[in-house]
């Protein structure tokens, strides 16, 4: 059967159009191949070909740098069809995790039903400075709207005060209320904010209050994650707990060396970005 070749170049362009609109394919894909030799696309075909397709998107590099990537939209402004956006984002990209505020947590754990990206929500933000049994109702009623990860703030007043026990137990109510439906937490530091000594010390605050990451920032304060804090967090941590870093990761390449300095999750705002670059950098090897 005779191909009509410019009928397939066309519906090609066509789907390759709306992917790269949906921002899940981006470059010039396969048809640009097939334009720069016009006998490839018929050859291919009659050779009986039943697919063509360009390299891969995301690259199997890339995807692996997704998997540790919070795919993060917090703006106070943010609509739910930006939200439902995010949500697709990470399903696409293979995400971790989709952090949202607590009152579109229904729509990202509807629109995740069934996948592996976990619906994720903030606690006491981005200032931790609310009361604890407060804390504890936002985070019972998250997990209530299908949050499957929270992210609390501590007090950081009280840290930088002197006063570990109020620190402790603001964790501690918080990790058990999480604990008691098989929720992970993770603590915000804001290590912008603090002292060297004082980031060891609410690391081994939310250690010892059984918390299952300590995560260096919200990404509303003064400064983000840098690759010296995370070394830090590990080191005071150790090996078993999650260290997450996050405010101000743009690109692959800062994103990997914090990986590499020992953080086991990244919370950022470009995940698709960043996965996007990998994948060129990928491509380009």
């Amino acid at each position: 059967m005779e191909v009509d070749r410019k009928l397939v170049v066309d519906i090609t362009e066509a789907i390759l159009a709306k992917l790269r609109e949906l921002d899940l394919l981006e470059g010039p894909g396969p048809s640009e191949c097939f334009r720069q030799q016009p006998d490839l696309l018929r050859d291919a075909v009659a050779l009986g070909a039943e697919r063509l397709g360009g390299k891969p998107e995301p690259a199997e590099a890339a995807r692996d740098l997704a998997r540790y990537i919070d795919h993060t939209l917090l703006r106070p402004e943010a609509t739910r069809e930006e939200i439902i956006r995010v949500c697709e984002e990470a399903l696409a990209y293979g995400f971790a995790a989709v952090v949202v505020n607590p009152y579109w947590v229904r729509d990202v754990a509807r629109r995740l039903e069934g996948s592996a990206v976990k619906p994720c929500t903030v606690v006491g933000f981005p200032l931790g400075a609310t009361f604890s049994d407060v804390k504890v109702y936002e985070t019972r009623r998250a997990i209530f709207e299908g949050a499957r990860e929270i992210d609390m703030v501590i007090n950081i007043g009280a840290l930088k005060s002197g006063q570990d026990e109020v620190v402790e137990g603001d964790i501690r109510a918080v990790v058990e209320a999480c604990h008691e439906f098989g929720v992970l937490c993770k603590v915000i530091l804001e290590t912008a904010l603090l002292t060297e000594e004082e980031k060891v010390k609410a690391c081994v605050l939310a250690k010892r209050a059984g918390a299952d990451f300590v995560k260096t920032s919200t990404g509303f304060g003064k400064g983000g994650a840098t690759i010296e804090d995370i070394m830090l967090m590990r080191r005071v941590v150790g090996p078993e707990m999650g260290v997450k870093a996050a405010g101000g990761i743009r690109d692959a390449e800062m994103a990997r060396r914090l990986l590499q300095a020992g953080a086991t999750r990244l919370g950022a705002s470009a995940g698709v970005k960043i996965v996007q670059e990998a994948a060129q950098r990928t491509r380009g090897m």
